[in-house]
């Protein structure tokens, strides 16, 4: 057995990243040779944990096939939103929380996904199930995914499990839930010097619905002052987008993790199934979206939807 890559999605987001790090450590405990990866630079928030933590971010990879014969994917599971060379590897684990599509295999593979806030809650829980100690640096790290994931344990993906899991991690790393998380959310609202494509696609990722490819981006602010200060320049951007890639639909969400409601940008020929996904009518390519925060479970369901019943 030879060493394996463990990555999450691209345009990698703390948990991602947080949970690609942690399972290469899970790994490593019981016995496997790992090195956790990344699909991309970390954005502003993950780069506050992962600092505040003392823990050097994954090396960025952009293929994988000249380096391993096996790889370990964590947070997503769609082909389409992983390394460009995964049909040349083996994927012999995922640990994932979000839907599956798109994704099969040759062999059998250990395979664990649960519908609850974060990837680094599942892997949490198996930690426990092995009896493996969680370092105080690395449950940082997977206090860090969970709070990011759940908006501070207020997104409606977020579970009591998730409560209960983020509380313990928040003694092992020392930390103060509250206070810690309301500082590592504002480290990743600050967009001024950031570009349009920065902010589009910092977190953004790619579906297929009904054949179509769709992009959906986010980002957390406080308050939508600046996003509509920078809106014509941040549509004129998704537009190319559009064109470039051969996408049907770019939606762009930005999310007032305070007040937890969003705005979206929309551009595509397939407009229109965002009024038609979240019942509310487009106003000059901008749409309200109100108490929506979620990607996950508010965003993605109600879009593919709409794109199934077209």
């Amino acid at each position: 057995m030879g060493k394996k890559l463990v990555f999450g999605h691209k345009n990698p987001d703390t948990d991602a990243l947080s949970a690609a790090v942690a399972m290469a450590y899970y790994l490593e405990r019981i016995g496997e040779e790992a090195e956790a990866v990344a699909l991309g630079k970390a954005n502003d928030e993950s780069k506050f944990a992962f600092d505040y933590f003392k823990v050097s971010l994954p090396r960025i990879v952009s293929s994988v096939a000249d380096e391993v014969e096996e790889v370990v994917l964590v947070d997503h599971n769609e082909p389409i939103q992983s390394v460009d060379d995964l049909d040349q590897v083996t994927v012999i684990q995922v640990v994932d929380h979000h839907r599956i599509f798109g994704f099969n295999t040759g062999q059998p593979l250990y395979y664990r996904a649960e519908p609850i806030g974060s990837t680094s809650s599942v892997l949490y829980k198996m930690f426990q199930e092995k009896d493996i100690d969680i370092p105080q640096a690395i449950a940082g790290l997977m206090l860090s995914a969970i709070i990011s994931d759940t908006l501070l344990l207020k997104s409606p993906t977020c579970t009591k499990e998730d409560i209960d899991i983020a509380n313990e991690l928040a003694k092992i790393a020392e930390v103060n839930l509250n206070e810690y998380g309301l500082e590592l959310l504002k480290a990743g609202t600050n967009i001024a010097s950031q570009s349009e494509d920065q902010i589009l696609n910092g977190d953004a990722k790619n579906f297929e619905m009904d054949d179509q490819k769709i992009r959906v981006g986010q980002v957390n602010i406080i308050g939508f002052d600046e996003i509509l200060d920078r809106k014509a320049a941040l549509l004129a951007e998704m537009e190319k987008a559009v064109a470039q890639d051969d996408l049907s639909l770019f939606l762009f969400v930005a999310t007032d993790v305070l007040d937890s409601n969003s705005i979206g940008l929309v551009a595509g020929n397939k407009a229109s199934l965002a009024e038609k996904a979240f019942k509310q009518s487009l106003k000059e390519q901008q749409i309200d979206l109100p108490g929506v925060v979620s990607r996950k479970k508010q965003i993605i369901p109600p879009l593919t939807e709409a794109f199934t019943e077209e």
